[in-house]
C-alpha cells in the first residue's frame, strides 16, 4: 500500500498529525501537495477536495487515500491506520479512549488556532490583533494549562514516569501530542517555558517521541516542514504573555 495523502503545501498544518504517523511507522506515502507537476500540488489538492476522481466532495483537508478508500478529517484517518501501523492496542476499548484523547488534541488545536483569528479565517491577522491579544490572554491563563494539565493527568494515571498515553506502549495519539507541544513551544514560548516545569511526564513523552528513530531522522530531513506564520502554530510576541 502507497498511502496519497492530500494537504495544502507550504505549511505543515493539520496534514502533520498524519505525516507524523506515517514516517514512525515507516509507511510509504506519496504528500500530493508537495509533488511537482500538473498532478501535484495545491491545484491536485483543491480538485481532489471538491470531489475530482472521487466523486463527492470534502469540506477540508487532510484527506487520506489508501487504494480506493478515501478517509478524511485528522483522527478519522489516524483511526483508520492506527492498527494498519501498529499505532494503537487492538482492543476496542483502547482504541476508543485512543480517539478520544485525539479529538481532545483537536479541540485543542482548533483553540489554538483561534488565538490569532479569533474573528475570522477570511481576515488578515493585522484585522483582528486587538481581538487577538484579548483571546490568547485568556488562552496562555486559562486554555492553554487546562489542557496540558490533562494530559499530564492522563500519563499519572496510566503509569507516571516513562508513561505512554494509551496502553503500555507508544500510540498515534503520543505523535499528536509531541506535534502540539513543539507547536506550542514556536508558537508560546514565554507561556510553555512557565508551564513546563509543572509537567514533567508530558515533557519527557515528548522527549522520547522525538528520539524515536524514524521521527529523529523525519525531523531533520526536508520532508519536515518549519512552523511559519501560514499555518495553525504561529509565533507573535504580542500574543505571548
Amino acid at each position: 500500500m502507497i498511502y496519497q495523502l492530500y494537504y495544502w503545501p507550504g505549511i505543515p498544518g493539520r496534514g502533520e498529525f498524519v505525516r507524523l504517523a506515517l514516517e514512525d511507522a515507516g509507511a510509504e506515502y506519496e504528500d500530493v501537495g508537495r509533488r511537482a507537476g500538473a498532478d501535484g500540488g495545491a491545484n491536485a489538492v483543491s480538485e481532489f477536495l471538491h470531489g475530482g476522481e472521487i466523486g463527492h466532495p470534502h469540506f477540508a483537508p487532510p484527506i487520506l487515500k489508501a487504494g480506493d478508500l478515501v478517509v478524511s478529517h485528522v483522527a478519522n484517518i489516524l483511526q483508520y491506520l492506527a492498527l494498519r501501523l501498529d499505532l494503537v492496542p487492538a482492543d476496542e476499548a483502547s482504541r476508543a479512549w485512543a480517539n478520544g484523547l485525539q479529538l481532545t488534541l483537536t479541540d485543542f488545536v482548533a483553540e489554538i488556532h483561534d488565538t490569532h483569528h479569533p474573528i475570522g479565517v477570511s481576515l488578515y491577522y493585522e484585522n483582528q490583533q486587538a481581538a487577538a491579544v484579548q483571546r490568547a490572554e485568556g488562552f496562555v491563563q486559562e486554555r492553554l494549562p487546562k489542557f496540558l494539565d490533562y494530559f499530564e493527568r492522563v500519563l499519572a494515571t496510566n503509569g507516571g514516569n516513562e508513561a505512554y498515553l494509551v496502553g503500555t506502549a507508544h500510540s498515534y495519539v503520543d505523535l499528536s501530542l509531541f506535534q502540539v507541544v513543539t507547536g506550542l513551544r514556536y508558537a508560546f514560548p514565554r507561556a510553555m517555558s512557565r508551564l513546563e516545569p509543572e509537567l514533567p511526564m508530558l515533557t519527557a513523552l515528548v522527549d522520547r517521541v522525538s528520539q524515536r528513530p524514524r521521527v529523529a531522522a523525519y525531523l531533520t530531513s526536508d520532508r519536515r516542514l518549519d512552523f511559519n506564520e501560514s499555518g495553525i502554530f504561529r509565533h507573535y510576541p504580542e500574543l505571548d504573555r
